[in-house]
């Protein structure tokens, strides 16, 4: 039986954006936008350039993402200006991009009252401005906003504004539910519909979830013949949300009737990634985890005593839907050593080290990760801290160097232009190669300060440090109170474009960064084969 291809949208680095409290740096971006490719996502809309320095500078970065298609984002053409007169379209034209998605109206009901035009006039707005996108050799798609109120309103005009869109050329008409109050029974209807008229291989569904049906409706599109789903990360988006692409994709892909008819851009290695890149986001954002996300939730696949947790060591069918690795995820038998072996395990293959199963190592590895987060330290989200814990206590990480002694002076004082201004300075002494080396460096603030001084001279391994870069600095209050305890969550990147996470804590917030700060040089020194002077 042959397959139909299901196209996937991602739209969290637009869309997402506007969730209350989320704004994304040009770091993030090109961070998410990486990971989405890697996930196997067909398209990945990045922003709106024109709207904002940010992503006007993203789309200026020409930036080539290996898979996925990178698209800009805007709205069709302004009534009463020519083409070449609206400085916000032009910037869409001009954008570094593979395809354009414009969005436009298509409920009578916001062009007599939001636009205040004639009817006629933004549908041949719609029909132009897809032209020009086809004519500037981008891929086009067009947003029909507010598409199911508009058509249950007046079914005639949302259809003219859709086909008007297919007709002059764009390769989507995506069908949105902008308030997001339809429910899933219209979705398949009206989607059943249009379909009549446009092929369904050129619609798409955006849904949001402001009735907790955003996946839901998405699926219901499907079923009545859309081919391309647009969603975010985690659910992102304003008010509550968009459809969550981290429930869809798995889905689409382990469910049925939609995994014996369907195909997506992901392999069953790329749905494997999905847990960890659903978790980068929320670590991008500063956020926990949500622990009850379907499929990629810490409690997803979480057991706790009696009848299920002797079940499932017997059959893990008994009490889960869908093997937990599948989605890279793992089983918690929160009453089971055995089971808390077997994340380790798994997490040293995930890395690329191999050991044996019977190692006695690993027992005593899994009671000092255990004794580590319970103290709140998250190997998840810290890669790196967790290959160096590992290889530490499994006996192969070469001891680079020793830090003897660190001090951070903070002080507010008058510069000379007589403003008030807070300094920090840090002195760090290392011993390398039975030498002991004081640096000096001063920062905006302790943290820093500390970096600076720390990677100012590490005598023979200074040359492997030189492009190393502080790119992200989290800080999350574990406990509360003046004693609270602290962790911080460190990204760093080299000149090779490499990006790894380190993880410190410490009811000291100086001391929790110090730690991290430590990981990303090691493990940095690590990674490029250093040997021990």
């Amino acid at each position: 039986m042959t397959k139909e291809r299901l196209y996937l949208y991602d739209t969290t680095l637009r869309d997402g954006a506007q969730t209350q409290g989320v704004d994304f740096s040009l770091e993030d971006k090109a961070l998410m936008a990486g990971a989405l490719d890697a996930l196997g996502i067909d398209y990945v809309e990045a922003g709106y350039p024109g709207a904002n320095p940010t992503d006007t500078e993203y789309f200026e970065t020409g930036e080539v993402l290996p898979n996925a298609k990178r698209a800009a984002f805007g709205m069709t053409k302004r009534s009463g200006r020519s083409l070449s007169n609206d400085p916000g379209f032009q910037a869409l034209l001009q954008a570094k991009a593979d395809c354009v998605c414009l969005v436009g109206k298509a409920w009578d009901f916001h062009v007599d009252v939001a636009l205040g035009i004639p009817r006629e006039e933004n549908v041949q707005g719609i029909a132009e401005s897809v032209e020009a996108v086809v004519a500037s050799g981008k891929e086009a798609l067009f947003d029909a906003e507010h598409f199911f109120d508009g058509f249950k309103a007046n079914k005639d005009y949302a259809l003219a504004c859709i086909q008007a869109a297919y007709d002059a050329g764009a390769r989507w008409v995506v069908l949105c539910d902008t308030n997001g109050g339809t429910l899933p029974g219209e979705i398949e209807e009206i989607v059943a519909e249009v379909v009549k008229h446009i092929p369904g291989d050129h619609v798409g569904i955006h849904a949001h979830d402001d009735t907790g049906h955003g996946v839901a409706n998405s699926l219901a599109a499907v079923r009545a013949g859309a081919r391309q789903i647009q969603g975010t990360l985690n659910g992102l988006g304003e008010r509550c949300g968009n459809a969550d692409l981290v429930s869809i994709i798995p889905t689409l892909m382990l469910k049925q009737p939609y995994a014996e008819s369907f195909e997506t851009g992901l392999t069953a290695e790329h749905l494997r990634n999905l847990t960890h890149t659903s978790r980068v986001l929320d670590e991008l954002l500063n956020r926990a985890p949500n622990r009850h996300a379907p499929y990629v939730g810490e409690s997803a696949f979480a057991h706790k005593g009696g009848i299920h947790v002797s079940a499932v060591q017997k059959d893990p069918r008994t009490y889960e839907h869908v093997p937990p690795e599948s989605v890279g995820n793992q089983r918690r038998l929160l009453v089971s050593n055995q089971g808390g072996r077997s994340n380790i395990l798994a997490e040293l293959e995930r890395i690329g080290f191999k050991t044996p199963k019977d190692d006695p190592r690993v027992a005593g590895l899994l009671e000092e990760v255990k004794t580590k987060e319970a103290k709140g330290y998250a190997y998840e989200a810290a890669d790196a801290s967790f290959e160096l814990l590992a290889r530490r206590h499994l006996g192969n990480v070469p001891h680079f160097f020793d830090v003897e002694s660190f001090r951070v002076m903070v002080e507010r004082r008058h510069n000379a232009l007589g403003q008030l201004v807070t300094v920090s300075e840090a002195t760090v002494k290392v011993r390398v190669d039975g030498e002991t080396i004081a640096s000096v460096g001063e920062g905006t603030g302790p943290v820093h300060a500390l970096d600076n001084a720390l990677r100012k001279d590490l005598g023979p391994y200074q040359n492997l440090i030189e492009d190393l870069t502080l790119v992200d600095y989290k800080v999350r209050i574990l406990t509360g109170g003046t004693d609270a305890v602290t962790r911080v969550l460190i990204e760093s990147r080299d000149g090779q474009g490499r990006r790894w996470f380190t993880v410190g804590v410490s009811p000291n917030i100086v001391d929790a960064s110090f730690e991290a700060l430590l990981d990303s040089i090691n493990y940095k020194l690590l990674r490029d084969g250093a040997t021990v002077h």
